[in-house]
């Protein structure tokens, strides 16, 4: 058994502001609380009350098909625990910003934007999922370009996502939210049964 040592607090003050790791600056934010809004969205943290809508669009067959992470079957205990933990774990650490997508109260998808603390050549990546009771009305191209706004306006020089090759509607989410097909990576998804598949690397890049 191994056992990992416990950062020191200067340690995650530094994660938290993106000082000295090449990340966002986010000196003054709280993630843990952070909301971002736009005209039709609010993108908050996820809360308990959650925990039923998150478990039903999780049954989806076209949402468990591309969600790579998802537990087989999908429990309601592992709704509770994404919301409880997993959800809560970047905003706590200050790597990421995952947030439940509401419009008209209710909940409609999600949203995250990750690597918030720097690390990665490509930047901060950024995905999303819809519930199937709210597809078609556009609110995963919303918030995503909400949220790559949010970490430009924060210091990313540039935001970035994958999709599967043959996930054409998340690709077509992609080109709405503001961002440019820039390639493809062999290989790199990952699937529960074993295969893996070829992706479509997407960025954004700040203006300005």
């Amino acid at each position: 058994m191994t056992s990992t040592p416990r950062p020191r607090p200067e340690a995650r003050r530094e994660r938290a502001s993106g000082e000295g790791a090449g990340g966002l600056s986010l000196t003054g934010v709280d993630l843990t609380t952070e909301v971002v809004r736009t005209e039709r969205l609010v993108l908050r943290p996820f809360r308990p009350d959650d925990v039923d809508a998150v478990f039903r669009a999780c049954q989806d067959p076209e949402s468990r098909r591309w969600l790579l992470n998802l537990p087989e079957p999908y429990t309601r205990a592992d709704a509770e625990e994404f919301v409880a933990v997993a959800a809560a774990r970047g905003r706590a650490g200050g790597t990421a910003l995952d947030t439940a997508v509401e419009a008209d109260g209710g909940l409609v998808g999600a949203c995250g934007v990750r690597h918030l603390d720097g690390g990665l050549l490509l930047g901060p990546d950024l995905g999303y999922w819809t519930a199937p009771w709210a597809r078609g009305r556009g609110y995963a191209a919303e918030a995503a370009r909400a949220l790559a706004d949010w970490a430009f306006r924060h210091g990313a020089e540039r935001v970035h996502l994958f999709t599967d090759v043959a996930n054409t509607a998340s690709q077509s989410v992609a080109e709405r939210a503001g961002f440019s097909r820039e390639g493809v990576a062999r290989r790199c998804l990952a699937y529960r049964d074993g295969r893996r598949a070829d992706a479509v690397l997407f960025g954004r890049l700040r203006e300005g």
